[in-house]
């Protein structure tokens, strides 16, 4: 998955230190992989492309604008106490909450936008 951002070396760090992402590569200049990708796991990795570079990935496509939301990402862990630890962790970092965690019959789920405005759930089954 891609996703666009604003600032390299402050998502990576979100990304890196909320989240607990493995970066994929090594650092360029500015200390942050270029290309700037994080393993979720071993089958899912996320690029983190700023709106310049977007273009390359959409063609002639309009970027959205920050905020703009077309899908949830959904980022599993193993309990409930992860899930919240997950929502503070990113409540600390600057993202704003948009659900606080909550008990559903699928789980313990959470939901979160990070420091660009992509919507993150986090839940555990």
């Amino acid at each position: 998955m891609a996703l666009t951002i604003q600032d390299r070396v402050r998502s990576f760090r979100f990304f890196q230190e909320v989240l607990d992402l493995e970066p994929v590569g090594e650092p360029a200049d500015d200390g942050v992989p270029e290309p700037l990708v994080l393993a979720v796991n071993d089958a899912v990795h996320v690029m983190l492309i700023p709106p310049g570079g977007f273009g390359y990935v959409i063609g002639a496509r309009p970027v959205a604008e920050p905020g703009v939301t077309e899908c949830i990402l959904t980022l599993p862990v193993s309990t409930a106490a992860e899930v919240d630890a997950v929502l503070e962790r990113a409540r600390a970092a600057g993202a704003e909450v948009v659900a606080e965690p909550s008990r559903f019959p699928w789980g313990h789920q959470g939901t979160f936008a990070d420091l660009d405005g992509h919507v993150w759930a986090v839940a555990s089954a």
